[in-house]
């Protein structure tokens, strides 16, 4: 007669797997670059109210994304030479 060893089994569990870490957006650009300036311009000298009377969403409908925040993607994707939305 053969004896078994009864070993427990227990769900696979990864050690290096990453954790949920809070991230601050605003400390994770670095001063000088292309970025900062981009943010600095955008939040601080344009004018982008006339965006506010387009959005009729007050109490109806999905909350829009920010127009600061649109236009910043879009004006870092030309620096880089990214034209397509596709991309």
């Amino acid at each position: 007669m053969i004896k078994y060893s009864i070993m427990a089994r227990y769900r696979y569990t990864a050690k290096g797997q990453g954790l949920f870490l809070t991230v601050d957006l605003s400390e994770q650009i670095v001063k000088g670059t292309y970025e900062y300036t981009l943010t600095r311009l955008i939040d601080n000298k344009l004018n982008l109210s006339i965006f506010d009377r387009k959005y009729n969403n007050d109490y109806t409908g999905a909350a829009a994304i920010e127009p600061r925040i649109l236009l910043k993607i879009v004006l870092y994707c030309y620096s880089l030479g990214v034209i397509s939305s596709r991309k």
